[in-house]
């Protein structure tokens, strides 16, 4: 039964391992070592440059087996992605040799059933490790170009989305073979038996990696995908504004064109203008005049782009 329990920056990591065992395999993929006494978790993860946010949503969103990322704007991209690569080391280049090895030895070479198994065995870690290469020859070059400001053309987070299915139907058919087709006549195949628990532990972990990538790492890559498209825009409107920014002769506005421009998008009019910045009329007309003449914008919308493009307002007091 899941612990139910939401773990805190200020916890004691030792208690978060004593109540979870199970997440010490997390602990390694995170790069965090053990040896750390009653620190707490946010001490730790900064003694192993993780960071702690990061850390304890994963954490949290594995023992109690919900939650949702949609909207969570403080998960750390580049914590994500070492966590997942780490974890990928660590089920092909341990995980599976390891319970290969296992199952030879439990299994009799004289036994052609227990051979099928060791050979079905073989076929899943072959689909586990293209699942896997996918994803690191793939998805993760993407998601680092995309925190090098790079976004592909021809790939994003929704067509790896799209296909991403969970890896571990073919590790729970083959504990239901053994258990189902390889009696041992009386006899109690021990070795077989911490087999069997191992591909229980694997099959409950590969459920829980390919959640933590749907629920969290995806959300949060579909939330740099969007800050990405987003940058563009603003990007290419700076650029629109940067080049009729300047008029034919190279003239730059003036700090009082400037304040003209200001009073402009919160809505005043000339006699405000006027009032508010102690001068006549005629003058807030002929920096009106010249205004535009520099930066061939004609309209209060076009303004109040250039405004919020060049600082001169914040976009969050301008009434759109």
């Amino acid at each position: 039964m899941k612990n139910q329990k939401m773990y805190e920056a200020d916890d004691k990591m030792i208690s978060l391992i004593r109540d979870n065992y199970d997440l010490l395999q997390m602990l390694g993929s995170f790069g965090i070592s053990l040896g750390f006494g009653d620190k707490t978790v946010k001490e730790t993860c900064q003694d192993n440059g993780v960071d702690t946010y990061t850390f304890l949503a994963v954490v949290n969103f594995t023992i109690n087996g919900f939650g949702d990322a949609e909207g969570d704007d403080q998960l750390s991209v580049p914590t994500l992605m070492h966590y997942l690569e780490a974890s990928h080391a660590y089920y092909l280049d341990f995980q599976l040799p390891f319970i290969r090895r296992e199952l030879e030895e439990s299994l009799s070479p004289d036994d052609s059933l227990g051979q099928l198994i060791l050979r079905f065995y073989d076929e899943y870690a072959r689909e586990i490790n293209r699942h896997m290469k996918y994803e690191q020859k793939t998805l993760f070059p993407y998601v680092e170009a995309l925190l090098e400001g790079k976004p592909s053309a021809d790939y994003n987070i929704e067509t790896f989305s799209r296909h991403h299915g969970a890896a571990d139907k073919k590790l729970r058919e083959l504990k239901l073979l053994i258990i189902k087709y390889l009696p041992s006549d009386g006899f109690h195949n021990n070795k077989l038996t911490a087999a069997l628990h191992d591909i229980y532990d694997n099959e409950e972990w590969l459920r829980q990696h390919s959640m933590v990538e749907d629920y969290i790492f995806v959300p949060a890559i579909r939330r740099l995908e969007q800050m990405m498209r987003q940058s563009d825009v603003t990007k290419n409107i700076s650029d629109m504004v940067f080049k009729s920014g300047m008029g034919q002769n190279g003239d730059a506005l003036s700090e009082r064109e400037k304040d003209v421009i200001v009073a402009l998008v919160q809505g005043m009019a000339n006699k405000e203008i006027a009032d508010h910045l102690c001068i006549s009329v005629n003058t807030v007309i002929t920096h009106r005049r010249n205004i535009a003449r520099k930066l061939q914008i004609h309209s209060p919308a076009g303004l109040t782009i250039y405004a919020i493009v060049n600082g001169l307002v914040d976009i969050s007091s301008v009434k759109l």
